[in-house]
C-alpha cells in the first residue's frame, strides 16, 4: 500500500535542479532508506516531501491530497521529521523539548493538557529517556539526545517519521541503538519511517525498501537484494563493490570495495572480486 507518492517532482535553487523529474511511491508501514552520494539530492527530497522547502514543479501527495495545499497543523498530525542537526533552545529540559511535538494537537492558548502529558511521557518512556525528563537537553550525549529528539518526533503523533541521517556524528553502539529503535516503532507501532542513511550495510540492515539517488535521479528503487547489488552501487558510487551476506540477517552486505579508476578499472580490481565472501550474491 502507497499513501505517500511524488508525482514529476522538481527541485531546486534558482536555475540550478537538484532533484529532475522525480516519481517515487513510499511503502507504507515499512522503513524506507534513501542512499546515494553526498549532493545528489538526498535531503532536498525529504524536505520537499515534508515542505520545508518548496518544489518548482510536481506534486507531493498524501492520501490523495496534494500537501501543499493542505493545512500545516493537519499535515503535521500525519508527519514528523527530524533534521539532520536539531537545534534547541539552550537551557530547554528533555520534557519540554518534546513537549513541542504537541503543538498540532494544541488548541487555544496552547496549554498542555492531561492528554498531552501522557503522551509525552509515553514517548519518552519508548525512547528509553523517561529518566532523562528534567535533565537540560545539553547536559545529554549524543545518542541520548538524538533519543530525545525521535521522542519528540513520536510525541507528535504522527503515522510517518521522517529523518535526515539520524545517526550522524554518533559512535557505532549509539547509531545501532537509534536504528534499532527505530525499527521496533516500525514493527511493533506500524510507523512508516523514511530516512537517509550514509552506511550501505546499515541501510540494508534496517530497511524494506531502497531508494538510490544519483545527481536527482532514481538509479533504482526496490528491496535491498535489488538495491544493495554490485552494478547499482557502481553507478551511484563509482565503486567496485564485493556483495556477501550478513550472517545475522542474511541480508547484502558490502565487504569491501574499491574506488573505480579509468578505462582499466576491471583489471585493477580484479584481485578484489577473488576475496571470499561470506555467500554469493
Amino acid at each position: 500500500m502507497v499513501r505517500l507518492y511524488t508525482n514529476e517532482l522538481n527541485i531546486g535553487y534558482g536555475e540550478h535542479l537538484i532533484v529532475k523529474d522525480l516519481s517515487i511511491g513510499i511503502p507504507d508501514k515499512q522503513i524506507t532508506t534513501i542512499i546515494g552520494s553526498n549532493g545528489c539530492g538526498k535531503s532536498t527530497l525529504l524536505k520537499a516531501i515534508t515542505r520545508i522547502i518548496s518544489q518548482q514543479s510536481g506534486t507531493v501527495v498524501l492520501d490523495g491530497q496534494d500537501i501543499s495545499r493542505e493545512h500545516t497543523k493537519l499535515l503535521a498530525k500525519k508527519m514528523a521529521i527530524l533534521p539532520q542537526t536539531p537545534e534547541s533552545a539552550s537551557g530547554l529540559t528533555v520534557g519540554e523539548l518534546v513537549s513541542y511535538g504537541r503543538f498540532p494537537h494544541q488548541k487555544g492558548f496552547g496549554r498542555l493538557t492531561k492528554r498531552d502529558y501522557e503522551v509525552i511521557d509515553w514517548a519518552l518512556q519508548e525512547t528509553g529517556t523517561l529518566d532523562f525528563k528534567y535533565r537540560p537537553v545539553d547536559s545529554l550525549s549524543g545518542g541520548q539526545r538524538q533519543r530525545v529528539w525521535i521522542a519528540m518526533a513520536l510525541a507528535q503523533e504522527t503515522e510517518i517519521i521522517f529523518l535526515d541521517e539520524p545517526t550522524t556524528y554518533l559512535d557505532m553502539a549509539h547509531q545501532l541503538e537509534v536504528l534499532e529503535l527505530l525499527q521496533r516503532l516500525n514493527r511493533e507501532q506500524g510507523r512508516t519511517i523514511v530516512m537517509v542513511l550514509h552506511d550501505l550495510n546499515q541501510a540494508a540492515r534496517f530497511a524494506d525498501y531502497l531508494i538510490a539517488l544519483k545527481d536527482g535521479h532514481i538509479i533504482k528503487a526496490g528491496n535491498c537484494e535489488e538495491v544493495i547489488h554490485p552494478d547499482v552501487l557502481k553507478d551511484v558510487f563509482q565503486i567496485d563493490a564485493v556483495i556477501g551476506r550478513d550472517p545475522r540477517t542474511d541480508k547484502p552486505m558490502c565487504i569491501t570495495y574499491n574506488l573505480l579508476k579509468g578505462e582499466n578499472t576491471h583489471e585493477e580490481n580484479s584481485s578484489t572480486i577473488r576475496i571470499p565472501a561470506l555467500t554469493g550474491c
